[in-house]
């Protein structure tokens, strides 16, 4: 491996920790929210991102709860799968990137981008249902964004996984041989 490459790929490893950085505090901004909103709701407009469900609340906490809940899972979930991305690019040795370690976290993300596009794509699907033509529902269209996007990555993601532990054993059988 050359200079150049080594410098884009260290590049990458910093990109991906600047992204876990930003979904860890948007998920913890959203949380915050989530704990304000019950207790102290008149506080709201002051919060991260403004997302006021108090009219849902008072109509239906049960729904606020579940519109909540899967904001925030989506966000920590993206957090998580962007964490498991900066680590694995901060441990990878591109010399041998034929290993169980690569094989298991590419896995990993690809899981992990897939329950994130189902998740997305259930609760878009829900939210539109029971709340089509309300005022909020522009307001929280930008926490349902490309769930179709997430489940074809989470597939072509899974692909490459099987790629790589293939390569990984194929590695393991040639080391045998030798």
């Amino acid at each position: 491996m050359n200079k150049t490459e080594n410098i884009v790929f260290k590049g990458l490893t910093a990109i991906a920790c600047f992204i876990f950085i930003g979904l860890s505090v948007e998920a913890g901004g959203l949380i915050a929210n989530y704990i304000f909103a019950v207790f102290k709701p008149e506080v709201i407009n002051n919060l991260y991102q403004k997302l006021d469900l108090t009219e849902i609340y008072e109509n239906n906490p049960i729904d606020f709860y579940l519109i909540y809940s899967f904001i925030s899972s989506l966000a920590v979930l993206k957090a998580v799968l962007f964490y498991i991305v900066a680590y694995m690019l901060y441990k990878m040795d591109l010399k041998k990137p034929f290993n169980d370690f690569v094989a298991t976290k590419i896995t990993h993300i690809s899981y992990l981008t897939l329950i994130i596009g189902l998740l997305n794509y259930i609760g878009k699907s829900w939210l539109e249902k029971q709340y089509s033509g309300t005022k909020f529902i522009q307001e929280i269209a930008s926490f349902w964004v490309d769930s179709e996007a997430f489940i074809l990555m989470g597939a072509v993601i899974y692909i490459i996984a099987r790629i790589f532990k293939t390569g990984v054993e194929l590695q393991k059988e040639n080391e045998l041989v030798v």
